[in-house]
């Protein structure tokens, strides 16, 4: 039973989120390194665009972690530090980009895909005519119950 336990708890633990930061890029003062760590879970790998530079094994990622501890061992703010890296790389590195001119489609763009998406769905809707599909002519009926007929007594 604490066999089973135990390879419980190593498959937990595996199982949690894999970070690809290595640890010769690691600062050896802890609280400049969870400052670090905190600013590269919201810088957007740029390879893999849907990953913090934390997340990511990509040489582009490492590079900007690299880059991030640097400025942040040099003594930057996480202001400073993150003003930087958007000044070298744009806006599209932060994950959650700020609300500006240059930014409106990142924010806005999928709102606008889903009202253009109901406003087609509407239209073909209401293009559709109910009184096409509802009643049949006199010769239809007369053939409809022809067949009726036919199908019950076979």
């Amino acid at each position: 039973m604490r066999r089973l336990l135990a390879i419980a708890a190593a498959v937990a633990l595996l199982g949690g989120p894999a970070l690809a930061v290595n640890p010769d890029e690691q600062l050896a003062d802890p609280k400049l390194e969870a400052r670090a760590h905190k600013l590269s879970q919201e810088l957007r790998c740029v390879v893999c665009q849907n990953q913090s530079i934390d997340d990511s094994d990509a040489e582009l990622a490492r590079d900007l972690r690299l880059i991030l501890r640097e400025r942040i061992a040099a003594g930057d703010t996480d202001e400073q530090a993150m003003k930087f890296i958007v000044a070298r790389y744009g806006s599209f590195v932060q994950l959650r980009p700020p609300l500006r001119l240059d930014t409106l489609a990142l924010w806005f763009g999928p709102l606008a895909v889903l009202l253009l998406g109901g406003v087609g769905v509407a239209v073909y809707m209401r293009g559709r005519s109910p009184a096409a599909a509802g009643a049949l002519s006199a010769a239809e009926e007369a053939e409809l119950a022809e067949m009726l007929k036919q199908d019950k007594s076979s």
